[in-house]
């Protein structure tokens, strides 16, 4: 992608929601009583886990296909994933009557490859790290001329991702801060086109893991770098470089990313389901890792921490509930 496409504007945002009423349902925004004591602030959870594919990405997948719906039936839809976004893809396509092939690196978790299986997708396990499985997966367009879905650069997700935001300021006009992981950047992507048309005032707050900090280390430095290795249990945080489409639209309107370690994030993990009965893997519970890391600077706002996903393996969530 030589040049970064249109950037959504607010009112892309609520044609979207449109078109993403009709097939997905409205998530809830639930106070968390117990993590607010604990933190010293007023903490909302957005709970994306309750979506049909158990995680946000399905809003972009859905906008997507049906705005590519002709293609996407013809040709077939083809596209990498570390599990979420494959899942959006592969259930979108399942929407309209398309077939979806996934290409994941190996390693994902038995549970969302089985997931892909069971919503109809063909699944390619290709290379090591997320990056090699998207290269493969645009080869396998170019040969078979199938539809690519590039999972970062594709300016048709991010109206549909933008939507759980949309929710957020509806139902939480007040907020101050929103925290939002970030693997290839569509959701804080979502979080700075809504809450800053919004209101300049809302921070929103990015969160990588400190073994996967390609985005972090892009936004310092104000070039896209590419670290080569993505070393995090999160897997949907797991991307080896960022992405010249979401860095365009974060680069100059995210207030802060912060990074988060393996152990936080699980610990994190751990809090949402002892405290908050939410289960959510690690990358959808990076967002409260990084508020626990900065309570300080909450303190006293209100904070919208976004549970991005529930595709978590039950052996790690066993191991994970296991640890004292």
């Amino acid at each position: 992608m030589d040049k970064p496409g249109p950037i959504p504007t607010l009112r892309d945002v609520y044609r979207a929601r449109k078109i993403i009423s009709r097939y997905l349902p409205r998530t809830p925004l639930v106070y968390a009583g117990k993590l607010s004591k604990m933190l010293g602030t007023d903490i909302y959870l957005k709970l994306e886990t309750v979506l049909p594919t158990k995680a946000f990405k399905v809003r972009g997948g859905v906008h997507f296909v049906y705005m590519k719906q002709e293609e996407a039936v013809k040709y077939g839809l083809v596209t990498a994933s570390t599990g979420n976004h494959g899942q959006s893809i592969a259930y979108a396509a399942s929407l309209f009557g398309a077939q979806a092939t996934i290409v994941v690196p190996r390693g994902v978790p038995k549970v969302k490859i089985e997931a892909l299986k069971d919503l109809g997708a063909r699944v390619v396990e290709y290379g090591s790290i997320f990056e090699e499985a998207r290269e493969y997966a645009e080869k396998l367009a170019k040969e078979k001329g199938m539809l690519y879905v590039h999972p970062a650069n594709e300016p048709l997700l991010y109206p549909g991702v933008a939507t759980m935001h949309l929710e957020n300021i509806e139902d939480l006009p007040d907020l101050d801060v929103i925290v939002n992981p970030i693997g290839g950047g569509s959701g804080a992507s979502g979080a700075v086109i809504v809450a800053k048309s919004a209101d300049p005032r809302i921070e929103v707050i990015g969160v990588q893991a400190e073994g996967a900090k390609s985005f972090y280390l892009s936004w310092k430095s104000g070039r896209l770098v590419s670290t080569g290795k993505a070393d995090t249990i999160a897997e949907g945080l797991a991307t080896a470089q960022a992405y010249q489409y979401p860095f365009t639209i974060l680069k100059d309107r995210i207030d802060d990313i912060v990074l988060v370690n393996d152990d936080e994030i699980l610990r994190a993990v751990k809090l949402l389901l002892e405290m908050e009965r939410v289960v959510a893997e690690p990358s959808g519970a990076a967002a409260l890792a990084a508020a626990m890391k900065i309570r300080d600077r909450l303190r006293g706002k209100k904070v919208v921490v976004m549970v991005t996903g529930a595709n978590v393996d039950p052996e790690l969530l066993s191991k994970i509930l296991s640890q004292k």
